[in-house]
Formats: structure tokens, C-alpha cells, sequence
């Protein structure tokens, strides 16, 4: 059976493999960035062929910093995917999403400052347009198959994105408050930048396992906390992806597919071969 998928998922804490694939296989693949975070799962979905990966690796054992971004992300467009789906435990910075509600973000703050989130570098230069990171078609598909599950499902609001692994201090996390930020993660702005470059397009199911640290009414987040809540939430957000995938699948291929083209700056005779072999899947053809 070819290894290919329309659509790729990224399982975050609590959701470390998704059940119920058909044709259902463990792929290893390696890229020029390195190894994912662990081996694909590949199948189908009502007839979607579907990948998942692990965000953080099997047994949860990559820092937010280590995850492999550019790995993950790359192996999804070296298997032909057009679309990602993230999903991702988050705290929440305003008191109607409580802990147990799903968000559907739609734009992201970067504080990130100890990770690669570009494919380029070393000899050729890309820049991509950034202003609507999150697929609003995307978007629409998950919220409609959220209809009549036992869910809370928002839609819309920032995604604040930290470095971590360290929780935010009250005063960042009454700063990202004011900026009028809805929940609070360390991964996905990292993901959505990587698969803008790599021609996807990308939607983030953020699940809110906590209110960080700000809420008078509520203890600072624990680790406890976050696993029992994401745990609660796993198969609910299982069931989501589920009803998802054929409605995602039906939008069709993804408008970004050939953001590079106009991307890059560099002149053709002046990049290196070993950054053209490096970048090849990024530009190649369906």
C-alpha cells in the first residue's frame, strides 16, 4: 500500500494515537531535518487517507522546545498531505472558556525564542505571508461536525504561544490578558509557520485543560491538572477528528499549495545544491 495522506493530525497531551483507522499501519519515516516525533500511524478515515504523529513522541518525552517541528511537518508534506490538523492541550486567559472547552483559534502570538520555524536558511531565503494562519474552511468543518457531541466548542480567539516548559508568572499571563489573547499553549504557532511554508493548510483544535494562573477563583495550573483534564478529554476530541476528517477532506486540495512560488528571494543560480535537495519536497508537484 503507497504511503500517502490527504491529511495529517498531530496529537497533543492526551491524545497520543488515534483509534479506529482503517488499513491502519506504523510508518517510519526520516527527513532531512531529522526524525519525527515518532512513527506515523497511516489509514483511512471514510475513505480519507489519513497520517498522525504524536506531537511530543510516544510516553510523552519531548520537551515543547525538542519536539522535531520541522520533521513532523516536513514528513506530512513528503507523504502528499494538503491539510493539518492540530490538536493541542491549552490554558485558557478569559473566563468563558473554562477547563474542558474546545477552541478553535484563528490567529496566534509568537514568544517563542529557542526554535528553528522556518525550512529555510543556509543558503536560500523564503518569506511567506503570514496575516491568516488558521484555514477558515478548516475551521467551519470542525465546528459543524462538533454539532451534538457532549462539547463546548468556541470559535475563534489568539492563540499566545510560549517557549516554556515552564507555566507562565501572573504578571505574562495578565499582560497576554491584555492583549486580549483566549488561551495560552507552547506549540502550535511553531506548526501553523512550518506548514504555511510547506503548503498546507492548518487548523488548530485547542483543548483547555486549565485558566493558567490568573483566575482569583481557580489554583495555578499543575501538571496534574493538565494530564487528568486532557486525559477527560481525549476521546471526545477523538470523536471530533472523526466527524472532521470527511468534511475537511471535502474542501479539497489546499489554496497555500504553491505559497512558494514568489516566496524566494534568493536568485536560482545562487542556492546551493544541498539547500535544494534539503527543501525539494516543499516545492514539488501533486
Amino acid at each position: 500500500m503507497t504511503d500517502h495522506a490527504l491529511l495529517g493530525v498531530i496529537g497533543g497531551s492526551g491524545v497520543y494515537d488515534i483509534a479506529g483507522l482503517r488499513h491502519a499501519r506504523s510508518v517510519t519515516l526520516s527527513t532531512p531535518y531529522g526524525d519525527p516525533s515518532a512513527p506515523f500511524l497511516l489509514g483511512e478515515y471514510e475513505g480519507v487517507p489519513l497520517a498522525f504523529v504524536p506531537r511530543h513522541g510516544n510516553g510523552h518525552r519531548l520537551l515543547p522546545t525538542e519536539v522535531p517541528y520541522r520533521a513532523n511537518v516536513y514528513a506530512l508534506r513528503q507523504l502528499g498531505c494538503q491539510r493539518v490538523l492540530s490538536i493541542s492541550a491549552v490554558g485558557s486567559l478569559q473566563d468563558p472558556c473554562a477547563p474542558g472547552h474546545f477552541v478553535l483559534v484563528d490567529q496566534f502570538i509568537d514568544r517563542t525564542v529557542r526554535r528553528v520555524s522556518t525550512f529555510f536558511g543556509d543558503g536560500i531565503v523564503a518569506h511567506v505571508p503570514m496575516a491568516e494562519p488558521v484555514d477558515a474552511g478548516m475551521r467551519r468543518a470542525v465546528l459543524e461536525a462538533g454539532h451534538g457531541l457532549p462539547i463546548t466548542l468556541h470559535d475563534g480567539g489568539t492563540y499566545l504561544c510560549i517557549e516554556g516548559p515552564q507555566f507562565s508568572t501572573r504578571a505574562e499571563s495578565e499582560l497576554y490578558r491584555s492583549w486580549g489573547c483566549r488561551v495560552i499553549g507552547m506549540t502550535n504557532a511553531t506548526e501553523a509557520r512550518l506548514a504555511r511554508e510547506a503548503g498546507m493548510s492548518f487548523c488548530t483544535v485547542a483543548m483547555v485543560t486549565d485558566y493558567d494562573c490568573w483566575h482569583p477563583e481557580h489554583d495555578s495550573v499543575t501538571v496534574e491538572q493538565v494530564v487528568a483534564t486532557a486525559m477527560a478529554n481525549a476521546e471526545r476530541v477523538r470523536e471530533l477528528v472523526r466527524r472532521s476528517v470527511p468534511r475537511i477532506a471535502a474542501l479539497g486540495p489546499s489554496p497555500w499549495r504553491n505559497v512558494l512560488r514568489g516566496a524566494v528571494m534568493t536568485a536560482p543560480d545562487g542556492i546551493p545544491a544541498a539547500a535544494r535537495q534539503r527543501t525539494a519536497a516543499l516545492f514539488a508537484r501533486d
